[in-house]
């Protein structure tokens, strides 16, 4: 792994755990259930990933500072809590950041442990939205994956055009944030414009 992709990781790691932290902001938890939320949104999708792909030990275990990034995510939501959660789409805009972050990062494992690229998209969406879906169950909120807006969608096409761009030798840098870039204003915009896929049932 490169430093600049590791550095990404943490990053992912950290908006992650702000968008669980402030997850609880209509619940009247207290710090410990802010932490606990945050190190679940964080650290979930991820796990299942690695526990799914075999890969041990899972990454938060075998690598401290993962652990120190979602404190700090933690803190940082418990510190500025009044202005976070002040701003317009504020958990919005942590949680795009996080799935933008992870659905490549999530890609790029699985490629390093020989998956076939279709199941490395998968695998990248997975990992992103999962720990999302986990925090919306646990707070009794209904999971974003199944509200109008594209969710997953927007991390699939991510993953599809850094597979693309990887298979014509675009430079690994370049491509991962193009891609992560391309997923954070894809997410974006269907809130926005309020894009969603055609309704599955034809009567809908």
């Amino acid at each position: 792994m490169t430093n600049f992709q590791y550095a990404l990781e943490l990053l992912g790691t950290f908006f992650f755990a702000i968008s669980g932290a402030l997850a609880i902001q209509d619940h009247h938890d207290d710090l410990f259930g802010a932490s606990f939320m945050g190190f679940v949104t964080a650290i979930g999708g991820g796990t299942l990933r690695d526990i799914m792909l075999g890969s041990y030990p899972l990454v938060w275990i075998g690598d401290i500072y993962f652990v120190y990034a979602i404190f700090a995510g933690v803190l940082v939501a418990y510190f500025f809590y009044r202005y976070l959660v002040g701003l317009k789409r504020t958990f919005l805009f942590f949680d795009t950041l996080g799935i933008s972050f992870f659905t490549i990062l999530g890609v790029e494992k699985a490629l390093r442990l020989g998956v076939h690229p279709e199941v490395a998209a998968i695998m990248g969406m997975f990992s992103a939205i999962m720990g999302g879906v986990i925090r919306d169950v646990l707070t009794n909120e209904t999971p974003v994956l199944f509200r109008k807006e594209i969710y997953a969608t927007a991390c699939l096409a991510g993953a599809i055009l850094y597979l693309i761009l990887f298979r014509i030798g675009v430079d690994r840098n370049i491509n991962l944030i193009v891609s992560i870039v391309l997923i954070f204003i894809f997410r974006l915009l269907a809130v926005k414009y309020k894009l969603a896929l055609p309704n599955f049932r034809k009567g809908g």
